[in-house]
């Protein structure tokens, strides 16, 4: 039997990577919600209801179904909950529980619901959903590819994709003022902050061979989405993409 020594390294690859990035943010869900707000001078709020504005702006239908994937603390579920019904997913069971903790014996104008999943291998049904999101997960990813392609099998044709994720300015002094503060200062505060040492030196890394807007714009659509469009929060540090889920299969 011919064995496949390239796939099954690359295989072995993904899964280190998934079980590195599930370690990296268990260790720091207790104070994840502080140190986003802290890191980014509370930035992070704004992204996210950008991120609701743009994509309930193209959602069709009045009472959505929307699936927040790598849903972590919640955060970005509570913000779409004005919008649709949420179900947020992630695979990391301390970020949910502190998620879950949020959510409870609160009133939401919709449903939201968080369970344990994997963003590779969502547990639901072909087409259920009216719009898929995810906030600073896509670079996490162990196969980025497998993760769009998981978007679009849920998500309904003509649904709404929405990706918030981290990119680098283009403009050369805030590039150079931001990549000083990115790679010298945060992994330092978040280390000091979090007590744990690899996530936030895991992050800059992670973000530096992540591909640009461009690059993942190719990529959306050759995953099946159309109607892409990427636009640059806080000076391009932060990138919002939409797209909207081709029909056919």
């Amino acid at each position: 039997m011919k064995i496949d020594l390239a796939a099954r390294a690359s295989h072995m690859s993904s899964e280190n990577k998934a079980r590195k990035v599930r370690a990296m943010f268990g260790a720091i869900a207790e104070r994840y919600d502080f140190l986003n707000h802290f890191l980014s001078a509370n930035l992070d709020r704004g992204w996210r209801r950008a991120c609701v504005r743009e994509v309930s702006r193209q959602i069709n239908t009045a009472s959505p179904k929307i699936l927040d994937i790598g849903c972590g603390t919640a955060d970005l579920s509570i913000a779409f909950s004005d919008t649709g019904s949420v179900t947020g997913c992630d695979f990391c069971h301390e970020m949910l529980v502190h998620g879950i903790q949020k959510i409870k014996n609160r009133r939401f104008r919709f449903p939201i619901n968080l369970l344990e999943a994997d963003a590779l291998a969502l547990p639901f049904a072909d087409e259920t959903f009216d719009a898929a999101v995810s906030a600073f997960v896509l670079r996490n990813l162990a196969d980025m590819r497998r993760g769009l392609d998981e978007m679009r099998r849920v998500l309904k044709p003509g649904g709404v994709l929405g990706i918030l994720d981290f990119g680098m300015p283009r403009l050369p002094v805030v590039r150079q003022l931001y990549g000083f503060y990115f790679l010298k200062i945060l992994p330092r505060l978040g280390q000091w902050i979090s007590g744990a040492e690899g996530p936030y030196q895991y992050l800059p890394s992670s973000v530096q061979s992540f591909p640009s807007a461009e690059e993942l714009k190719e990529k959306i659509g050759n995953a099946g989405f159309c109607d892409i469009s990427a636009r640059r929060l806080a000076t391009g540090a932060t990138v919002l993409l939409t797209a909207i889920r081709e029909n056919g299969k």
